[in-house]
Formats: C-alpha cells, sequence, structure tokens
C-alpha cells in the first residue's frame, strides 16, 4: 500500500490540525523497530516500496531510486546495466515474473527484464502524467494508475490500453488499483472509488460516495478506503439500505493488512498498529512515533517484504518493523531488578518498587502482596517460597500469603538464595551472614555441618537424591550430604569464577557463573568449551526443558543448545558445544541479572521461559519458535583491482598486473541481515571454504596469474543456507616476465649464456693448448737440431773413419769382418737415430689427421712418400685421432725400415659412414706368419691390431714377400666422428625398425 503524491499537498495542510497536543504512544512490545535517515545513508521523503524476487529493497523518492539489502543503500541511476531516463521515479512494481517497474513522476514507466529494458510512454499507450501506483493483475497482466487515468498492458502484449468512459470509469487522475480475494477489482479514481465484478466489461461506483483514496483489503475480504487525510471507511459493492451518511471509523490516511491480520494505520504522526476486529479497544491499538524511535513524520507508505518484515516510509527516512522472538511483559512501569518464578500459564515477579504480581503473556492478572522482591524458590510440594530483606514468605496452594520474619540479628539482609532438602528443611544464604539451614524456629549456621567454606553463596540447590549443593564467590561449589560437606574447585575440574546458579539434572548438575556453563558427572566437573568465536559468560539462569534442550540466560545474552548437542557433550566433554543465540535483535532488552535476585531465568508449567533483565521480563515458547525458512539469496556485487572497481558479472578478466583483490557481495535478508553469516572459496587458491563470518566482502593479497572461479554462500539467522550461493569467473592475466614465452626465452638466454661461457673457455684453454704445443715443438726441433748437428754427423764421421780403416785391411780377414759388423750396427744405430729425430721434427698436434700424417710420411720417407686426403675433413674425437695417428705412424715406421720399398702411399677418406685409413708400399712384403704376430719381442704389429679392436674398427694387414704390404683401417661414423653418437643410433633404430614394418 501506498501514499499516492496527490494526497501529499493535503496531508501538509492538515498536520497543523491533527498533531495531537499529548498523545499517549507506546513502543509497539513484539516488534523490534529499526529506523534508518539521512544520517545512515538513507534517502529521505520515501514514496513507495517493492521487493524483487532476488531479495532487494526498492525503494524510491525525490532523491531517486534505491536498493537496500538490510544493511547498506545503493542509488541505483541506472538498472541492470541501463540508465533510468529519469532521476524522479516514484511507482514501484515487482511482478511474479521477476520483472521491476518503475514509473516516473513526469510520466513514463521503465520495465526491466533480465538485462533487457523497455521504455513505455503515451506513445506505447501508456495515458499520460505522473505515474501514482502499478498493480499486478491475477493474470499477470500490469495496471498502471496515472494522473490523467489508468492504462492496462495485457500479459503479452506490446502497448497499453486506456480503460476509461467505454468500461464506465471516469477519466479522470486515477491513485491505486486493488484486486480482491474474490475477484473483484476496485479503482480509487478522482471523485470515488469504482468496482468491477468478475467476468464484468463495465464499472459501477462503490460506497461510499465520497473521494477516497488509498485502499486496502483486511483479511475477512473488507475493503478499507481512506480519504487522504484523516478518516477510513468500510467500502461496500452497494450501499447499504436507505444510503445513510458514511461514517467514519477510524482514522488514518492509508492502511495496510499483514499477513498475521495485523491493520497497520498510517497516520499523520505515527502509524498505529490495531487487531482484530480493529475498531474500538478490543483493537488494542498502539503507537509508533517520532518521540519514541521513528525515522520522521508524515508515515506515507507501507510494505510487507517476503520474510514478513514491515517497511514504513516517512518523510525523513524509512523504518523497519519485525516481530521478535522474545515477547516482554507489557508493564506501564519499567522494573528495577525483578525476580521471576514460573506459575502455572504464567509467571510472578516482584522488583523493589512495585508489588508482587502474577503475569501471563497478555498482561497482569493478579496482585499477590508488597515486598521488595530479592528471592524465590519453588519447593517440590508446589509451594512458592518469596524472600525480601527482613523476611520469608509463603504461598500456599490456595493463594494465601504467610510472613516469616528473619530471626533479630539477621534481618535488613537481602536473602540470596533458597532451597528445601528432603527432610523438608530449608536452607538459606543471607550475604555478610552465611548460609543457615531453618529447623522450625531455629536457624543453624551451616546446618552444623563441618567443612562448608566460610564466603558468600550465591547459588543453592537441591538434587532429586535431596542432597543440597552451594555455589559459592570464587569458584567453590559444596555439596552436603549426610551432614558432611564434600567442596569442590579448581583440582576438580571447576573454573567458573563466580558460581551464579545451580541446576540438578537427573544423575549430573549443572552450574552456572561469570566464566561460563560445567556439569558434574559424579567424580569431578567439566567445564564447556563453547563453539564459536563468542564466550559464555555470567550465566546466571538455567533451565533444562522436557524435550532435552538447554537453555542459558547469561551477560550476552540467551543460548539454546539443542538436545542432542546436550547428549552428544554428555559423551564428549572436550567437544565444542555449539548453541543458538538470542539477544536484542530478537527482542532481549538488556542482559541477565549478574547478583540477586537469582535465577534470572524461569519455567512456566506451560514450558514457557522467562527471562529477567534488570528492567525488562521477557518470555519466549522454545516450542513455537518463529523461523526464518528462506535462504538468503546471494549476490556479488563488484571487484576491486588496486584503484578500479569492475561490476560483478560472470566473468571478470582483470588488468595485467592485478595481484590484490577485493571482492564484495551480499545477501539480501532483511529481517535479521546482522546475522546473515556467508563463506566464501576461491577455487584455485583456496584449499576449503572461508569462514567470513558476517563480512560481506572477501580481500586476496599475492595472487598469482591464472583462472579463477570464486564461490560464496550464505546462511539467514536461523542457519538456512544458500548451497548455490553465487559465483564469478576471476582471469587474472600474467606479466610479461610470469608467461610461458618468458621462461622459455630465460631458459634459452640461459642456455646460450653457458654455451658462450663454454666456447670462451674452450677456445682458452686450446690457445693455452697451443701455446704449450708450439712451446713442445720448439724444444723438439731444437732437441732433433743438436741431435743431428751432433750426434749424427759425429757417429757419420766415425762411421767414414772406420770404413776407411776397413777398406785398409785385406778381403777376408777376422779385422775387416768384424770391423764391417760393426759398422752395420752403426747403420742401424744411424736409421733409428733419424726415425728418432723424425718423431721429434713432426707437429705435435696439428688440427687436421690428414695434414699431421702427410708431415709425418714426408719427414720420415722424404721423396718416397705420397699422402691422398679424400672427403671434407671432420672433427674426429681425440681418442680416435690418438689411436689413428699411432696406427698409421707404426705402419710408416714398418714400411721405412723394413720393406725397402720405393714407394709408400697413405690414404684417407673422411666417408659419411665412417672414416677409412689405408697405408701400402711396394717393398719386399713378409711372410704370412709374420704378418699376423709379427717378429717375436717386437710388437708392432700387434700392436695395431689391438688397438684397431679397441677402437671397434675394422683391421686389415695385407703382405706377401715380393708384394708389398698394405694397412687397412675402417672406422664408422659414430665413433669416429665428435657428436655423431645419436644420429648414428637414430639410424640404426630406423634400420631395425623397417624390417618390422616389412613383416607388418
Amino acid at each position: 500500500m501506498a501514499l499516492p503524491l496527490l494526497r501529499r499537498a493535503t496531508l501538509l495542510a492538515f498536520l497543523a490540525l491533527s498533531l495531537p497536543t499529548s498523545a499517549a504512544t507506546h513502543q509497539l512490545g513484539e516488534y523490534a523497530h529499526t529506523s534508518w535517515n539521512g544520517q545512515r545513508g538513507a534517502p529521505a521523503d520515501v514514496v513507495q516500496f517493492t521487493q524483487t524476487p532476488d531479495g532487494w529493497l526498492w525503494v524510491s523518492s525525490p532523491n531517486g531510486l534505491f536498493r537496500f539489502d538490510g544493511v547498506d543503500f545503493q542509488r541505483m541511476d541506472s538498472v541492470q546495466g541501463h540508465r533510468l531516463p529519469s532521476t524522479s521515479p516514484l511507482a514501484l512494481l515487482a511482478t511474479r515474473d521477476g520483472r521491476l517497474w518503475v514509473g516516473d513522476r513526469f510520466g513514463g514507466v521503465s520495465m526491466f527484464d533480465r538485462g533487457r529494458m523497455r521504455l513505455f510512454t503515451t506513445a506505447d499507450g501508456l495515458p499520460a502524467g505522473t505515474v501514482l501506483t502499478m498493480t499486478e493483475g491475477p493474470d499477470g497482466g500490469v495496471w498502471v494508475a496515472t494522473a490523467t487515468g489508468l492504462g492496462h498492458l495485457a500479459p503479452g502484449a506490446a502497448r497499453f490500453r486506456r480503460v476509461g468512459r467505454a468500461e464506465g470509469l471516469p477519466e479522470a487522475s486515477t491513485r491505486q488499483v486493488l484486486f480482491g480475494r474474490d475477484g473483484r477489482q476496485w479503482v480509487s479514481v478522482a471523485g470515488g472509488i469504482y468496482l468491477r465484478d468478475p467476468g464484468a466489461l463495465g464499472y459501477r461506483r462503490a460506497w461510499p460516495y465520497l473521494d477516497l483514496m488509498a485502499m486496502a483489503e483486511a483479511p475477512d475480504g473488507t475493503i478499507w478506503g481512506s480519504d487522504g487525510i484523516d478518516k477510513h471507511y468500510r467500502v461496500l459493492a452497494d450501499a447499504p439500505p436507505g444510503n445513510p451518511a458514511p461514517r467514519a471509523e477510524l482514522g488514518g490516511n492509508g492502511a495496510l493488512f499483514d499477513r498475521a491480520g495485523n491493520m497497520w494505520v498510517l497516520k499523520v504522526n505515527a502509524l498505529e498498529l490495531r487487531k482484530p476486529p480493529y475498531v474500538g479497544s478490543a483493537a488494542g491499538a498502539l503507537q509508533l512515533s517520532k518521540a519514541n524511535g521513528m525515522s520522521g513524520p508524515l508515515p506515507q507508505t507501507a510494505f510487507e517484504d517476503r520474510e514478513g518484515n514491515l517497511w514504513v516510509g516517512t518523510s525523513a527516512g524509512m523504518d523497519r518493523l519485525r516481530r521478535t522472538r522474545l515477547h516482554g511483559v507489557p508493564v506501564a512501569t519499567p522494573f528495577d531488578r525483578p525476580g521471576v518464578i514460573g506459575d502455572g500459564d504464567g509467571v510472578i515477579i516482584g522488583d523493589r518498587r512495585q508489588a508482587l504480581r502474577r503475569y501471563t503473556v497478555a498482561g497482569a492478572r493478579e496482585t499477590l502482596g508488597q515486598l521488595e522482591l530479592t528471592c524465590s524458590y519453588r519447593a517440590p510440594d508446589g509451594t512458592l517460597w518469596f524472600a525480601d530483606r527482613k523476611a520469608r514468605w509463603r504461598r500456599s496452594a490456595a493463594g494465601t500469603l504467610t510472613h516469616l520474619p528473619h530471626p533479630s540479628g539477621l534481618g535488613d539482609r537481602d536473602t540470596q538464595a533458597m532451597t528445601v532438602d528432603h527432610n523438608g528443611r530449608m536452607w538459606i544464604s543471607l550475604p555478610g551472614a552465611g548460609v543457615f539451614r531453618i529447623d522450625g524456629s531455629r536457624w543453624r549456621k551451616d546446618g552444623d555441618v563441618a567443612g562448608l567454606p566460610d564466603g558468600y553463596a550465591m547459588s543453592l540447590a537441591t538434587d532429586d537424591a535431596g542432597r543440597v549443593w552451594a555455589g559459592y564467590l570464587r569458584n567453590r561449589i559444596a555439596l552436603i550430604e549426610a551432614g558432611r560437606a564434600r567442596v569442590f574447585g579448581t583440582a576438580q575440574g571447576l573454573q567458573l569464577g563466580h558460581v551464579q546458579v545451580l541446576l540438578p539434572d537427573g544423575p549430573r548438575v549443572w552450574a552456572g557463573g561469570q566464566n561460563g556453563l560445567a556439569w558434574f558427572d559424579g567424580r569431578r566437573w567439566h567445564h564447556v568449551t563453547p563453539a564459536g568465536e563468542r564466550p559464555l559468560r555470567g550465566i546466571s539462569g538455567l533451565v533444562r526443558t522436557r524435550t532435552g534442550e538447554l537453555w542459558l540466560h547469561g551477560a550476552d545474552g540467551i543460548g539454546r543448545v539443542a538436545a542432542p548437542d546436550v547428549e552428544r557433550l554428555l559423551r564428549e566433554p572436550a567437544r565444542p558445544l555449539p548453541y543458538e543465540r538470542f539477544d536484542a535483535l530478537d527482542g532481549l532488552v538488556g542482559s541477565a541479572e549478574q547478583l540477586r535476585p537469582l535465577p534470572s531465568l524461569t519455567q512456566s508449567a506451560d514450558g514457557r521461559l522467562w527471562f529477567a533483565t534488570a528492567s525488562e521480563v521477557a518470555s519466549l515458547d522454545p516450542a513455537r519458535i518463529a523461523r526464518n525458512t528462506l535462504a538468503p539469496p546471494v549476490q556479488l556485487l563488484s571487484v576491486r583491482a588496486g584503484d578500479a572497481s569492475y561490476p560483478a558479472q560472470d566473468e571478470v578478466r582483470l588488468p595485467v598486473g592485478s595481484r590484490n583483490l577485493r571482492i564484495a557481495y551480499t545477501a539480501p535478508s532483511l529481517a535479521m541481515p546482522e546475522r546473515v553469516r556467508f563463506r566464501y572459496r576461491l577455487e584455485g587458491f583456496d584449499e576449503r571454504w572461508q569462514e567470513a563470518g558476517t563480512r560481506r566482502e572477501a580481500v586476496y593479497t599475492n595472487l598469482g596469474p591464472g583462472t579463477y572461479r570464486f564461490r560464496v554462500i550464505a546462511a539467514n539467522e536461523d542457519g538456512v543456507w544458500n548451497e548455490d550461493g553465487a559465483t564469478l569467473a576471476l582471469v587474472v592475466p600474467p606479466r610479461f616476465v610470469e608467461t610461458g614465452w618468458f621462461t622459455a626465452l630465460t631458459v634459452l638466454l640461459a642456455g646460450l649464456l653457458l654455451a658462450s661461457l663454454y666456447v670462451l673457455r674452450v677456445r682458452r684453454l686450446t690457445a693455452r693448448l697451443q701455446d704449450l704445443m708450439q712451446e713442445r715443438l720448439a724444444e723438439r726441433e731444437r732437441i732433433a737440431r743438436g741431435l743431428h748437428d751432433t750426434f749424427l754427423q759425429s757417429v757419420q764421421g766415425l762411421v767414414m773413419l772406420f770404413d776407411q780403416q776397413a777398406r785398409s785391411l785385406p778381403p777376408g780377414s777376422e779385422q775387416r769382418t768384424r770391423i764391417e759388423q760393426t759398422l752395420d750396427l752403426a747403420d742401424e744405430l744411424m736409421s733409428e737415430g733419424r726415425d728418432r729425430i723424425a718423431d721429434l721434427r713432426a707437429p705435435g698436434e696439428p688440427e687436421e689427421l690428414g695434414q699431421a700424417l702427410a708431415q709425418y710420411g714426408a719427414v720420415l720417407l722424404q721423396q718416397r712418400f705420397t699422402a691422398s686426403i679424400h672427403g671434407e675433413a671432420r672433427a674426429i674425437t681425440p681418442r680416435v685421432r690418438d689411436e689413428v695417428q699411432t696406427i698409421a705412424r707404426e705402419a710408416l715406421i714398418n714400411a721405412a725400415r723394413h720393406a725397402c720399398a720405393s714407394h709408400v702411399e697413405l690414404i684417407l677418406d673422411y666417408r659419411g659412414d665412417g672414416l677409412t685409413l689405408l697405408v701400402r708400399d711396394n717393398g719386399c712384403g713378409m711372410p704370412a706368419a709374420l704378418s699376423s704376430e709379427g717378429r717375436p719381442g717386437h710388437y708392432g704389429i700387434a700392436g695395431m691390431a689391438e688397438r684397431a679392436r679397441a677402437l671397434g674398427a675394422q683391421y686389415t694387414l695385407l703382405s706377401s714377400p715380393g708384394k708389398g704390404t698394405s694397412v687397412h683401417l675402417a672406422i664408422p661414423a659414430e665413433h669416429a666422428y665428435a657428436g655423431q653418437r645419436s644420429a648414428a643410433l637414430f639410424q640404426r633404430l630406423r634400420q631395425r625398425r623397417r624390417p618390422e614394418a616389412r613383416r607388418a
């Protein structure tokens, strides 16, 4: 229901006349009230509300269109990506199919549907002028009331149709359309209300024949109409007999009936709640005004959301009224430290200022007596005991009170606690005096029980076995049994601090105190660890219901422990205890008393729980707790990276280099948004769900590049989870230094650097070796020259001298024969000397094998030697080069010494499949036995064969007497050439596979 714009001027004019000089207004005790104004971000002058299926509450005002999730207001200059044509919205409508309709103050209707927008104007058949209200018909059609008439958009139609004279409806300013439960359509136009029966084509005027504006239908089908000033009339389809003068039955300028059947009346300066029959004193009218917390005067629109909350727009802001789970006892004067004790279907309440009274949920029923209650107790036989500073009072089943004054010397002391043992004797605790047992008229200190603590007993209780328990200050509990006392403390597991309440529960005892909750298993005490982050503190009230639930009343509110959780705790004492908390959001005013009267919680015979705070007594029926069964819809709002913010779409691609993210989300649950809890998870980063509590933002830092999926779910105040939640794909592009290309480039550059370093190192080593080799060659040449110029020439001179001497001797003489033998030895020595000089003068390590061997043969054999090198020279592995060079030299030396050849040839062939060497001469040759094994004591020929086998080469030596000698050596490429092993291996594999392919 909304207050149409046209009656605003009338209201303002009437305001001075309608404000009462003394209005007895009351806060609505069954409702929690919250107000928002400009200081809390709310728009002023709220005109209408609506709620879309996604949970958002939409608010129109002259300041623009807003949406609200229960926590934050957002001004909406655009909706679903489409900018509003005007910033002056007035009428709002959310249809059942999820579409949002916004009517403009200056004409026109904008429709938003899943990312699409359609603007309807007069060109689309819409009546001109201000759009005052919009209504969805039973068939899904949309009815728009404007300042010049009524328009109808049929389901599936593309244009509006003007409804007017042809249907019997005046074409005048139209305020509101209402569809009744009986199928009738009611239309408020300037001059009166018209109706159309189901199936009828035309409209007829309803009674009374007055200019009525706002309409509302009661649960019984009654239509109420307001004149827009301060009068409400019953609207009838036909005039009563005789057409009497209309009579206003209620005040107010608008009304709304909620789902519970209550009537909310908008008055000029207040919001009024009326219960059926709505009229007269039975309606129990209660009011809420600016004087007791309303956001402002002029409540002009009311709306009930899907969770049952009532929203009211005023000239200064907006208000929410939500039914509380706890209901305060209605009293005219607040209590002053009330004490409570259950009684039948009600509770007896006494405090320091008022008489002792019995109350029910509806209010006070009877006054029991005048006393300043500090303690109360119900005995096992049903007798009620009350105490004040000077006496005890016993109330019999008949209701009479018997006064029992304290003994002299013990008067004027507040009574702290009372209990009765199995012998019917009362135990009582008086602060500053101690614990007493009362035997008739005699008070016995500590009950003549030795070992009781000497201190302040804050609580007393009697268990099912008749034993008396006493809870003391400073973490002590005493058990009195058979005239003896057993005291428990820290050594027995007690960690409560001041013990404020004791609750016997069958074979166990519960205790509440300054530091939480504990229970006794018959041997020792177990301290209870609550689940979650909030501790249990200051527990001064305990009740175990018939269904097994455990209820706590403490400094932080009320706690409810489900029966299965209680049983699990008794089996697993160390397990954290889950519990449900009730506090101010549920209607609890204040917190549990910590000193007296204690206990602060009691249960009446009908099962209802009663909670006492410093100034209030509230009740709750644990069997009928109102629950919110609607899971909160979850929405992602925005993603912020650095200084830029991005709308939360299906996929958000962030700028390169984004590392720190803030993801904003919400869940429009309007009943108790303060208790909406969230869990989120960034898949690809988080290993498990993150418990966010009530926080509505996820923050990530140092996020690496990649593709992520963000999920968030939420639960309402009753733990109903929306497991589907909302999801968002996030793409964090890598910087160039984080790409695979950069990694590959880095590896490549590192490889090139290592290769360059390797090449430089090899070059340096090669240069160093070349220097050393040149030094070595120079030294060898020097030695060779020295040998040639000294030793050989001296030997040659001696040979010539001996030859002359031999020639002078007679031929055949013994002396000449000996000298000639000596000369033969000298020739051999000369030959070996030349060989050694040739070795010394040969280059140490020429770069190419053929050149080295050609140079060596030329020095050794001179004109008798020729060398041929075929193919392009290739790098040979060092080992192969050394061995081939050694074999070739051995073959050349043999040809020079023994072959007596006139020509020696060396052929070296660099072939693709390997390296071949051939050394042959035309000398005398050798026998077959000698060519295979060599001369005894000489290892040149055998050494060549051994070196060839070690290389994996094919070696052949061919020789026969008179036909010369040839040495042939063939080495495969994979052994001969550097870097050819892998290629050769690949070739061998191919050769192996080809036969298989052929076989296949």
